[in-house]
């Protein structure tokens, strides 16, 4: 078994785990490593051949293999190491501060590596169909869009020619285009909630411009065909989701495609025993994007499921630079810094909140708390509070769950807090 040692290893190459390896490397970190199970290097990217990524990192419009390939190019340009085609089976705490990580791959087998930090970078998966409950039989023609997006960018496969979608997430929406650009016929996109789960530039660029119907409250109720799916029954659902008899709508199709969540890729994360949110389902962390276990970061879609990839770069540029500073304080003798920040709270109609708590001792400039809604709200103001008082308020118009809302606290706004006893976001109506 192959043993070596790094300073830092990050488990996933995709636009997460690139970002926080440039950016380990410009804080003056050299021993780094990335493991990347696919062939090569930028994750979902690569098949994500559409425009509209890195308008906020590189001020230009590209797709997605073309944001990947920037990244690619600066950890080239770095000689970082990476594997790929290399399976992570198991992450551990090892001796003192060390971190063991079990890996394997054809070239070198099996390999145990030893790392002083840990950034993750696993991404999300799809929510599959056996997570939603949907009588009928198990026919042909069912996919997730994700794995449609794969088999028709990428593989060149059409995997229909008439198509329903359940759910109205992003890749959803932006397969309801591809597959119309592509010949087939898209008949509908049904969607559980009383709202869509895609960004609304989505709904508009990729339904609305192509006259594709939205059924908000509805679902699928049944699947009709036994080899092929040759028919999806679809219906209105009440406010306890549930379906309302007489509502039914019958769409003969040959596909039908499930855009119903992304879950993140957490299995190892589990297994490290890290401090775990039941909202996310990704790991719990501080203004440094340190999980509860000291030495280990986390970034990207494995931490909560993102609406924009830069918003992941930039993310993950604060995990890397997190990692090689506390790689630094292990060099200079200092030791882990014991987490001593606040939970953030938070009332008014707020999930959930990234970082979960906050030292704001440590802010250099800024501090940003990105957050997500449980409802569409609409003229409301988004306040931050500390010990009680009020330091931050921002007026949103409209607020959507399937778009990320965020806070900028400056370090000059928390100055006059020497001891911060409690944080809190509220979201209140806007009487102005």
């Amino acid at each position: 078994m192959e043993q070596k040692a790094y300073h830092l290893i990050i488990i996933g190459g995709g636009p997460a785990g690139l970002s926080a390896a440039v950016a380990a490397y410009d804080a003056g970190e050299r021993s780094i490593l990335i493991l990347e199970r696919d062939t090569r290097l930028g994750g979902i990217l690569n098949q994500c051949i559409h425009n509209g990524f890195g308008l906020h990192t590189f001020q230009e419009e590209l797709t997605g293999p073309e944001y990947a390939q920037r990244f690619i190019d600066q950890v080239k340009d770095r000689n970082i190491d990476y594997k790929l085609d290399t399976m992570v089976l198991s992450i551990s705490k090892g001796e003192g501060n060390a971190k063991q990580v079990v890996a394997v791959n054809e070239a070198d087998g099996l390999m145990q590596l030893t790392a002083d930090a840990l950034v993750l970078a696993m991404g999300c998966r799809e929510r599959s169909r056996g997570a939603l409950n949907i009588p009928g039989f198990r026919p042909a023609g069912i996919f997730s869009a994700g794995t449609a997006q794969r088999l028709v960018n990428i593989e060149g496969y059409l995997p229909g020619r008439r198509v329903v979608i359940l759910g109205s997430g992003d890749i959803g929406l932006i397969m309801a285009r591809r597959m119309t650009l592509e010949g087939a016929k898209v008949l509908v996109c049904a969607e559980l909630m009383p709202y869509s789960g895609g960004l609304k530039r989505n709904i508009v660029q990729c339904l609305d411009d192509f006259d594709i119907p939205l059924k908000l409250s509805h679902t699928v109720v049944r699947i009709e065909g036994k080899e092929r799916v040759e028919a999806v029954v679809i219906a209105e659902v009440g406010p306890d989701r549930k379906p309302i008899k007489g509502t039914e709508e019958r769409y003969e199709c040959d596909t039908l495609l499930l855009s119903v969540g992304l879950l993140p890729e957490n299995e190892l994360t589990i297994g490290l025993e890290a401090d775990m949110s039941r909202v996310t389902n990704g790991p719990l962390v501080n203004e440094s994007l340190e999980t509860s276990i000291p030495g280990v970061f986390a970034a990207g879609n494995v931490l909560h499921v993102h609406d924009l990839v830069d918003y992941v770069s930039e993310e993950a540029h604060l995990a890397g630079e997190s990692a090689a500073a506390y790689i630094a304080s292990l060099e200079a003798g200092n030791g882990p810094v014991p987490h001593a920040g606040v939970l953030i709270t938070f009332s008014g109609g707020v999930r959930y909140t990234v970082p979960a708590t906050a030292d704001v001792s440590r802010i250099e400039k800024w501090l940003k708390i990105r957050y997500r809604v449980g409802d569409v709200m609409t003229n409301r103001v988004v306040s931050l509070y500390l010990n009680g008082n009020r330091v931050l308020t921002k007026k949103r118009r409209v607020m959507a769950p399937g778009e990320m809302e965020e806070l900028v606290l400056l370090k000059k706004q928390v100055e006059e807090y020497p001891v911060v006893e409690s944080m809190e976001i509220r979201i209140e109506e806007d009487k102005a």
